[in-house]
């Protein structure tokens, strides 16, 4: 048996013993029964007919990519994603079912918010998750993150590039390492500079930021 149908089917009995043994469970029927342990979302989707989360991220991105979708739709279909991803174990399965790639993608998208929501997704899914910025590392999305921080011309997507930056390199070495040299030297402050050191990271992404106003105040 699947070992998440098999959770399913413990979690069951246990939740089952468990209102038997509630006294209440019968004669008040709004009293509150104990939990249990949690249910695996996935098996729980298989076992009642509906898609798994790795099916509404699939389902989203290809809403997304698709050129006969309107420009409204594809958005919500990108804040469902973003929202999907901020669960751990749905960021760490983008690799598994090919979803870093079409992301990566719409980072050069025509539109503006879908190069916004695109750098925005980044940011979510590497936050605190050293597998995720591993990967971001992998599909070289570093640079493309840079050239939209420091020049695109919407203001949105400056600030959700920045945001993606400052997720990948907090904690992680490699993220930083590779940030760094690409970045202008009036951005970056002397000296090596550690991944676990917030205020240096701190000052960077607020040079970024400094250089994202002075940008707009050109534009304008």
């Amino acid at each position: 048996m699947d070992p998440g149908m098999n959770q399913l089917l413990k979690w069951s009995i246990e939740n089952s013993e468990d209102a038997k043994s509630d006294p209440t469970s019968t004669t008040d029927p709004k009293a509150e029964r104990p939990s249990g342990r949690s249910v695996n979302a996935e098996a729980l989707h298989a076992l009642m007919g509906g898609p798994s989360d790795a099916d509404l991220m699939r389902e989203s991105m290809a809403a997304i990519l698709r050129s006969d979708i309107t420009l409204e739709n594809k958005l919500v279909a990108f804040d469902n994603f973003e929202q999907l991803i901020e669960n751990i174990d749905n960021a760490n399965n983008m690799e598994n079912i090919g979803l870093w790639t079409p992301l990566v993608s719409l980072l050069a998208n025509d539109e503006p918010e879908i190069r916004r929501y695109a750098a925005w997704c980044f940011g979510t899914a590497v936050q605190n998750n050293e597998k995720c910025q591993a990967r971001l590392l992998a599909v070289d999305a570093i640079p493309k993150l840079i050239n939209l921080a420091l020049g695109d011309s919407n203001e949105g997507v400056r600030r959700k590039a920045i945001y993606a930056l400052s997720s990948e390199v907090r904690n992680y070495q490699p993220g930083l390492d590779a940030t760094v040299p690409a970045l202008p030297k009036t951005i970056v402050p002397e000296g090596a500079i550690d991944s676990g050191n917030m205020d240096a990271i701190d000052q960077i992404m607020e040079r970024m930021r400094e250089e994202s106003s002075i940008k707009a105040a050109r534009d304008h």
